[in-house]
């Protein structure tokens, strides 16, 4: 679809984070460019992380609507629950890094029924499935591994002294309730991406928390 066309909007639904976590997250990723000046990554900016359940990309503003619904039915009668956010790794787990991401743990399986039940309702609404397994987590950098500011060999070390100053990081894990379900607009620009609320979704059912 075309990335710049007017009739279309960039849209996922998500989790949002407790300032607190948030200002976690920042630290982290603060100690992080401090241990490794030098690394070259595309870091995340902490108010723009969530925990993303399903990303659609470019769709048809017509369509904001039919998704944002899908998503109210796939939370009704749902009651919210806990998760915990803590514990450090990349993608791919072995090899050269892509990614450097915070981990999500689903004690309960709550997240994983609330990921199906996502999936399902926007595929009967005509939205593709996602075909790749669901790995929750919280994307803080992409690794650029072949910047041409950078020796090659030199890039590499960098990434690789990165790896492991995040590996290494203690990020204890912190709990937090899920009690709502966003549907989110992101517009790419020079300075970051915003990210404007379209709906919100309240998880309604019996508080067994």
């Amino acid at each position: 679809m075309n990335e710049g066309s007017k009739n279309t909007w960039r849209v996922f639904s998500a989790i949002d984070l407790p300032e607190p976590v948030r200002a976690l997250v920042g630290q982290h990723i603060s100690a992080l460019r401090r241990a490794v000046p030098e690394g070259r990554a595309s870091w995340s900016r902490p108010e723009g992380i969530h925990l993303t359940l399903k990303f659609l990309g470019h769709i048809p503003i017509a369509d904001v609507g039919k998704f944002s619904s899908a998503v109210g039915r796939a939370v009704e009668s749902m009651p919210p629950f806990r998760l915990g956010i803590g514990g450090t790794g990349t993608f791919p787990p072995h090899g050269s890094t892509r990614v450097l991401w915070i981990g999500v743990h689903d004690s309960s399986g709550r997240l994983a029924e609330l990921h199906e039940r996502l999936e399902a309702e926007s595929a009967a609404a005509g939205f593709e499935r996602e075909t790749r397994s669901f790995h929750p987590h919280l994307t803080l950098a992409r690794l650029r591994q072949h910047d041409r500011r950078m020796e090659r060999g030199d890039n590499t070390q960098q990434a690789r002294f990165l790896t492991a100053a995040h590996k290494e990081a203690l990020f204890p894990t912190v709990e937090i309730t899920v009690s709502e379900l966003f549907v989110i607009r992101s517009e790419l620009g020079s300075a970051g991406s915003k990210y404007t609320v379209i709906s919100r979704h309240r998880l309604d059912g019996p508080d067994n928390l």
